[in-house]
């Protein structure tokens, strides 16, 4: 009689043998950063970032399990062939007169035959977009860098703009196999003077009312970053508390920069308090002086009088003394602003200035809107005008919007362009440096790549007046009020005669008195 054999070894020979001391090392990967950058103005602008990697083929490998990588969007990758995706949600406007280059941008898509772009440049419907973005990152807003991610503090700022990217990554240089990569990104731009009661000090509590108490235990690298460039160029007029173990320095958008670095990793960081609140001090109040001006920026308007016909307008400010270089201009313009293509101009230092590429295609209505772009050379030192003159078109009543009166936005200007380096810049380790560095293309070392948005237009069309309706509903309800009820009343009154009356006691003593006083009776 065979004996029995118990389950658990049962299953360890239907397995076979399992070698406990070599598991298979994960294929998925997270870091985390937080990037300080005090600000020209006196602001300061926060940008967080979450990259998560995973090396596996989602649109050749039947993939059911997923790790760190959300399900949600590598289902999207499988089941819909997608090569990159880039959705951005912003409030405000990046100044960049006065704030300088934007940190983040969306990188291009050279495929044109595969490119879909679409922008909205107003949600009429108020939705929340923040809780559903941090669903997706590994840890959620439970731990690491999310903690800081309070809504009542990230919507109430001067600039925020949160995005997803997702896009393939080139596992080796032969690019035989490839990983996905999703960055999460989120820039905030706080206003020092309300935050900080009129003080430019700020510290991790007073700009999110929270701080760091642990880092994400499933990232492999969860750092902040804190820009002291100024703290070295002002001879130590920058007090940032706790002082850094150590410093990071590179070539950001041109420009020699100091970083202080934080490993939240680092167990010796996290005092025995479980709280990290990073805090910056001027030791001496900073000098009200103007902030550098980029050599790149830009300004869109409107023009014109009436609600017929308008003129759209852009300028583009190069402000680099001696070099001139070429700016790629890409509008869309709705199809209810019908643009008269030959009224297109572009001027710089009083001349006219012809575009080296042009590309048109006229909207549809109803269909698809205007797009144009253009390839514009910008002189050293300059002030570029690109103007076109448009006609605005009537809508259809059920068109408008709830409120019509507001007008109507039209979605900003890009602008990519390689804007000269004050600085030879290297190449970038997409490994070994920070993730913000790796978000600046550089060709070569006098230029990096830069693109930068104009404000969107408000602008008004002929709008009907949407109170008649309602005053044609309240005369038609009270003529027919009136008439009706009259008729109504003629068809079911009920009519009767009644007999005169001798009268009651009342008349009887009138007549008594008006016989004695020799009256007539009654």
């Amino acid at each position: 009689m065979a004996a029995a054999v118990p389950l658990g070894l049962l299953v360890l020979l239907l397995l076979g043998p399992v070698d406990w001391g070599h598991a298979e090392p994960p294929r998925d990967s997270l870091r985390e950063e937080l990037v300080i950058t005090p600000l020209p103005s006196g602001d300061v602008a926060a940008t967080f970032q979450f990259r998560t990697r995973w090396d596996s083929e989602l649109q050749r490998e039947g993939v059911s399990h997923y790790r760190l990588f959300p399900k949600a969007l590598g289902q999207l990758i499988s089941k819909y062939s997608l090569r990159e995706l880039h959705l951005s949600f912003t409030q405000g406007f990046w100044r960049t007169r006065y704030w300088g280059p934007p940190f983040l941008q969306a990188p291009s898509d050279t495929d044109h035959y595969f490119l879909r772009y679409a922008v909205l440049p107003r949600e009429v419907v108020c939705t929340e977009n923040l809780t559903p973005w941090k669903k997706l990152l590994p840890c959620s807003s439970k731990a690491g860098l999310s903690v800081l991610l309070k809504a009542d503090r990230l919507f109430h700022t001067s600039y925020h703009s949160q995005a997803v990217h997702i896009r393939p990554v080139c596992r080796n240089a032969r690019c035989t196999s490839i990983s996905w990569e999703l960055r999460q990104t989120l820039s905030v731009v706080f206003d020092a003077f309300i935050t900080g009661q009129g003080k430019k000090d700020w510290s991790l509590f007073r700009m999110f009312s929270r701080t760091l108490t642990e880092p994400c235990p499933l990232a492999s690298e969860s750092r902040v970053y804190v820009d002291i460039t100024s703290c070295n160029q002002d001879n130590e007029t920058l007090e940032v508390n706790p002082p850094p173990t150590t410093t990071y320095q590179d070539i950001i958008l041109g420009t020699q920069k100091t970083y202080a670095v934080y490993d939240l990793l680092d167990t010796a960081l996290i005092n025995n308090s479980r709280n990290f609140n990073l805090q910056l001090k001027w030791k001496r109040p900073p000098e009200n002086e103007a902030p550098p001006m980029p050599f790149l920026h830009a300004q869109r308007y409107v023009s014109g009088y009436g609600l017929q016909k308008g003129e759209l307008s852009t300028l583009l400010y190069n402000t680099h003394p001696y070099r001139a270089f070429p700016v790629l201009l890409l509008d869309t313009v709705p199809w209810y602003l019908r643009l008269y293509v030959h009224t297109l101009t572009i001027t710089s230092k009083g001349k006219e200035n012809k575009p080296s590429y042009i590309h048109y295609e006229p909207a549809q209505d109803r269909r698809q809107p205007h797009l144009l772009e253009m390839l514009i050379q910008l002189p050293a030192n300059s002030v570029t005008k690109v103007s076109i003159q448009f006609e605005r078109a009537l809508l259809k009543w059920t068109e408008y919007t709830p409120d019509p009166n507001h007008g109507f936005y039209v979605s900003p200007s890009v602008l990519s362009a390689l804007v000269p380096s004050v600085v030879a810049a290297k190449p970038v380790d997409w490994e070994g440096s920070p993730l913000f560095n790796t978000l600046f293309p550089v060709s070569d070392g006098s230029s990096y790549f830069l693109r930068l948005y104009t404000e969107p237009l408000l602008v008004n069309l002929p709008t009907p007046d949407f109170s008649m309706p309602y005053n044609v509903i309240c005369l038609t309800c009270t003529v027919v009020a009136v008439c009706y009820g009259s008729f109504y009343n003629l068809l079911t009154r009920t009519f009767h005669i009644e007999e005169p009356r001798t009268g009651g006691l009342a008349k009887r003593l009138a007549n008594l008195i008006r016989r004695a006083r020799g009256v007539p009776p009654l």
